[in-house]
């Protein structure tokens, strides 16, 4: 099992940018599939972000609605994962969630759905003003 906290979170002005850091404890997770979700008050939580840096089963995803916009990253010396927003609107306004996956590599189905992954941790706020 992995640990898993997020920082970076607060507010903006549209177009504004933040970086959501996810830095991990417990093992090294260099390998894993690590994806960012986001939750909005009444709504699902939904995919945004995923990526595993491994030779098998590596890729990098993103949702539509932030392809562009996002980047995902990692820094392996700080067993951290980044998401960098920019152009931020108000629909991104949001609780952020970083997860994690170990094992086996995830089919690209399966990689978009929260109950893929089995460490998460507890969030942080995004909100972005109009």
């Amino acid at each position: 099992q992995v640990q898993l906290v997020e920082s970076g979170g607060g507010s903006v002005q549209a177009g504004g940018s933040l970086r959501l850091s996810c830095a991990a404890s417990g093992r090294t997770f260099s390998t894993d599939r690590v994806g960012w979700f986001r939750q909005a008050p009444g709504k699902e939580r939904e995919f945004v972000a995923s990526a595993s840096w491994s030779a098998v089963g590596g890729g990098i995803y993103y949702a539509d609605s932030v392809k562009g916009r996002f980047t995902i990253s990692r820094d392996n010396a700080k067993n951290t994962v980044y998401l960098q927003m920019n152009n931020l609107k108000p629909e991104d306004t949001a609780a952020y969630y970083c997860a994690a996956r170990g094992g086996q590599p995830l089919a690209s189905v399966w990689i978009r759905q929260p109950s893929s992954y089995d460490d998460w941790g507890q969030g942080t706020q995004v909100t972005v003003s109009s």
